[in-house]
């Protein structure tokens, strides 16, 4: 036990010291940079090292007492700022992801609704411009006998997904990936995905849990990237190369939190289709073969009349 005990303790300490010291350290070193420097010797680094120089030399620097004291301010204050950049993060993914955007506040929510309909407008056209690729190819083949070259059709199907894999209902790409899952089973199978989803993911097996698990935290790790960046934004006011560094981190949140959204939608979708089978099976429900849109409508009619059961998993609210 104390070996265990022991081990735990270490992969704590490595967690809090990867998650939140050293990112809240780098923080505080380019605020820092930015307090000394400001815009007008925004790259003198004589003058920051002769600052910190300086520093340095102080009393409470020199001394054992002091510098354990300056040690821990310096950790406290890099935990704590980890801490904001994971709040922010939360805030991050609850605006991507977009789920409740209809119960936003009333200006955020028109111009939301506003960002909506455009969406919609562009995914109609794309979609149509498809469909007329798609009818082209056939009439192709109806009179030549041969398949058309797949170049266009899959130019047009790619330009539809790039904006959202089915019609849009949120403001965002990531949003409207978790959303499209929801539609799909919807239309497929009459699978109501958010109330099927808790009950589901208790007989799901340990293996598929773990994957999905794993891809909610890849989103949350991603997310509190687009924290960070959030927080080093207001470095350049006092400091513009804090403006790259910004940037940099947030196009690198934007494409992390794509990726993970869509392994985490890919997983949910195909988790929902091999197991709700097994769902029917664990309710009593008498079906065979392939889940089917009878087999939705009698999962449905079954958990709707029961207690709604907590999520199992954090990002269930997002469909």
């Amino acid at each position: 036990m104390s070996g265990f005990l022991s081990a735990l303790g270490q992969k704590l300490a490595e967690r809090w010291l990867t998650l939140l010291v050293l990112p809240g350290a780098l923080f505080l070193a380019l605020a820092t940079a930015a307090h000394v420097l400001g815009q007008a010797h925004a790259l003198d680094n004589h003058r920051l090292a002769e600052e910190i120089t300086g520093w340095a030399r102080t009393p409470i620097a020199t001394s054992l007492g002091g510098q354990v004291v300056l040690l821990g301010a310096v950790l406290a204050a890099a935990a704590a700022t980890g801490l904001v950049a994971q709040g922010l993060g939360l805030v991050v993914q609850r605006t991507v992801l977009a789920a409740d955007w209809r119960t936003w506040p009333s200006p955020l929510q028109r111009w939301t609704q506003a960002r909506v309909t455009r969406r919609r407008a562009r995914w109609a056209a794309a979609a149509h411009r498809y469909r007329e690729q798609l009818n082209a190819d056939a009439r192709a083949l109806a009179r030549d006998g041969r398949r058309a070259d797949l170049g266009p059709r899959r130019a047009a199907h790619q330009a539809m997904l790039r904006i959202a894999a089915e019609a849009p209902d949120r403001p965002t790409w990531s949003g409207d990936r978790v959303h499209a899952v929801a539609v799909r089973l919807g239309r497929d199978h009459h699978l109501d995905l958010p109330l099927l989803w808790p009950h589901l993911w208790l007989i799901l097996p340990e293996t598929t849990r773990a994957e999905i698990t794993g891809a909610e935290q890849a989103l949350t790790r991603a997310t509190t990237l687009g924290g960070w960046a959030l927080l080093y934004a207001p470095l350049t006011a006092w400091w513009w190369p804090a403006a790259p560094v910004a940037t940099v981190i947030m196009l690198t949140a934007r494409f992390r939190i794509r990726a993970a959204v869509d392994t985490y939608a890919q997983l949910v979708e195909a988790a929902a289709r091999l197991h709700a089978t097994d769902l029917a099976a664990q309710l009593g429900i008498d079906h065979s073969g392939p889940a089917d849109t009878a087999l939705g409508d009698a999962l449905t009619d079954q958990l709707s009349a029961r207690t709604p059961v907590p999520p199992a998993s954090g990002a269930s609210s997002l469909f």
